[in-house]
């Protein structure tokens, strides 16, 4: 069969689960906000403020993440929180995404004298407005941060306990990988946990395999983001299979850190093949200058996947959502419907 066109990756009814606030911000938007709270931008058009935040030469995750001083420094205002998660959800309802999970650390928006509850409200309304206007699902997760101290995660899962079922969906930690165990965070997946929270994890990324049996022991991750080292532990992945535990993976974000090779090397594939539930993200728009197109066409052109691995998951990002399970299969079963339109549209194009 011939491969499937970026025209009908666009189409295809998908979900987005791995997805951060602060790095996914329209370049346009960031020059205006820059200049409307008097921040200075590395660029001075939206077009070579694009190309700066553009990650083409991190040596590493690290290196990565330091892009994000520049998004944060404007995102210490309800206004602007409200307006960069409108417009990204307005951003991925136009590419056929019908449910997506935002996830950002609220405690990194306080710095000019937000609370935590209003760096949460603030999104949530965007939330609300863009399901009345587009039609489109979501969700907030929750992140704590790696390099913070266990207190300050403690303090966030309070935070996300607190707004679950009003717009909080999931806790996760992220931020550099190495030298940062999630065990240090415990407490926090504990109290989320106890609490009936959805947790992820970011893990597999910046350290090995150890790292994400960490993250489903020790934290009781039920989705792994990134998860590119698992293979390192054969056992470990046939455990992740049995158990059902999800990889949010993100290809091109993976490529940037140097985490896989290069979009044909990357274990997506390999993870398909030992059946486990798979989900294509963008981890940041903005730093990875993709979509989540973008990412399906990679995964049709360098991984050569098909139209049976590509439902399939589609299909997963539904199916593994932070929700109610009776809000789930009602999602599922909306999602079933619109695939199986979707390959009856492509079979009578063939």
């Amino acid at each position: 069969m011939t491969p499937l066109t970026v025209a009908q990756l666009r189409r295809l009814p998908k979900a987005e689960l791995h997805c951060h606030l602060d790095g996914s911000i329209r370049a346009t938007t960031l020059l205006e906000l820059g200049r409307e709270q008097g921040v200075a931008m590395p660029a001075a058009t939206p077009e070579a403020l694009a190309h700066h935040m553009w990650v083409k030469d991190a040596r590493h995750l690290e290196d990565y993440l330091v892009r994000f001083d520049v998004t944060l420094a404007v995102l210490q205002r309800a206004d602007a929180l409200e307006r960069v998660t409108y417009e990204l959800l307005e951003d991925a309802h136009a590419e056929g995404i019908r449910y997506i999970e935002i996830r950002y650390s609220p405690v990194l928006n306080t710095r000019g004298g937000l609370s935590l509850d209003e760096s949460v409200a603030a999104p949530k309304r965007a939330v609300d407005r863009a399901a009345k206007d587009f039609g489109i699902r979501a969700g907030l997760i929750v992140c704590a941060l790696r390099h913070l101290s266990p207190e300050v995660s403690l303090n966030l899962a309070n935070l996300a306990v607190a707004h679950a079922g009003n717009g909080v969906v999931g806790f996760d930690l992220a931020g550099g990988e190495s030298g940062n165990p999630a065990s240090a965070h415990a407490a926090a997946f504990r109290h989320a946990r106890e609490h009936g929270m959805h947790c992820t994890c970011h893990a597999g990324e910046g350290a090995g395999a150890e790292s994400v049996r960490e993250a489903i022991d020790v934290c009781g991750a039920t989705r792994i983001g990134h998860g590119t080292r698992i293979s390192e532990d054969p056992r470990l992945m046939d455990e992740i299979g049995e158990r059902g535990i999800a990889i949010e993976a993100c290809l091109t974000s993976n490529v940037q850190t140097r985490a896989a090779a290069d979009y044909a090397s990357h274990p997506v594939r390999e993870y398909l093949a030992h059946g486990l539930k798979v989900t294509l993200n963008t981890d940041n728009r903005l730093m990875s200058r993709t979509s989540l197109t973008d990412e399906y066409h990679h995964a049709v052109t360098a991984l050569d996947l098909d139209l049976d691995a590509v439902c399939r998951i589609a299909r997963a990002g539904f199916e593994c959502a932070f929700m109610p399970e009776s809000d789930r299969r009602v999602l599922v079963a909306e999602a079933d419907a619109a695939i199986a339109a979707f390959r009856l549209e492509v079979a009578t194009s063939a």
